[in-house]
């Protein structure tokens, strides 16, 4: 049985967040462990309160983990605080963290800004360099590239920038931002291009969190950094398409859409 952790907030609501990740874990056959950052209470019209864990206890949380059943990969989600960010960076060292997914939750789609500028700047000094691989949005990656981006060639600068600085691969998410699911993978090897198919479906909460969650998953399972963004885009495709519609407003993905469905009792 291989193992991966998520190190990222609750979603009370079950789409995003600790809750997308063990589901994605889940439904690709792995065992799923968790760390929470923080408690949030939110829908899929919103999020309505954030309640952050204490650096020490998410430090323990991560002791209990390691020191038990170790993670063949690892899922960074929401990290808003920087003293947490920290305590993250310094247990994963101390336990030869390996196949680290980092998802820099910095911006949402919309724009809204979701971490400090001093939780940031230790998100890119301290976490970022031990990933193997980081998957920005396109808000994230003009952040952390320091250049707009309004098409596919801008997606691909922007992605070298990074790389260059960090030596750390990068998959930049297009999205409806530039392209409809259209990703980039940046690194030693060059650029290498992920299509995707455009899904009419507005339910898409989550939808991050998965990808980053199911990347891990292929890793964990030995599979090539490549093969796991293949796989893991293909299986975010399943769950849009398979068109479940909860909540009022952006609602969340199917995640339990590649489990065979139990046989009804007649």
């Amino acid at each position: 049985m291989k193992t991966v952790l998520t190190i990222a907030g609750s979603d009370s609501s079950g789409g995003a967040g600790i809750q997308a990740d063990l589901k994605t874990m889940t439904a690709h056959g792995l065992y799923g462990m968790s760390v929470i950052t923080a408690l949030t209470a939110q829908n899929t019209t919103g999020v309505f309160g954030i309640f952050e864990s204490t650096p020490e206890f998410v430090g323990k949380q991560l002791d209990a983990v390691f020191t038990d059943i170790f993670p063949d990969s690892v899922k960074i989600g929401m990290v808003s605080n920087p003293e947490i960010v920290k305590v993250i960076a310094q247990r994963l060292e101390l336990y030869k963290a390996k196949n680290i997914v980092l998802d820099p939750v910095m911006v949402s789609t919309s724009g809204s800004k979701l971490m400090s500028d001093d939780a940031q700047n230790v998100l890119v000094s301290e976490l970022l360099p031990l990933a193997r691989v980081i998957t920005p949005n396109v808000p994230e990656c003009e952040i952390l590239a320091g250049i707009k981006i309004q098409t596919s060639n801008d997606m691909v600068e922007a992605g070298k920038i990074i790389f260059n600085k960090t030596k750390v691969s990068v998959l930049v998410k297009g999205g409806h931002r530039v392209n409809d699911a259209n990703d980039v993978l940046i690194n030693a090897e060059g650029a290498k291009w992920f299509f995707g198919e455009r899904i009419d479906n507005p339910n898409t909460h989550g939808t991050g969190c998965t990808l980053s969650s199911a990347i891990a998953c292929g890793l964990a399972k030995g599979k090539t950094l490549s093969e796991s963004v293949i796989s893991a885009k293909a299986y975010i495709s399943k769950a849009i398409k398979d068109g479940m519609d909860l909540g009022k407003g952006s609602g969340p993905l199917n995640h339990c859409c590649i489990i065979n469905k139990p046989s009804v009792d007649k």
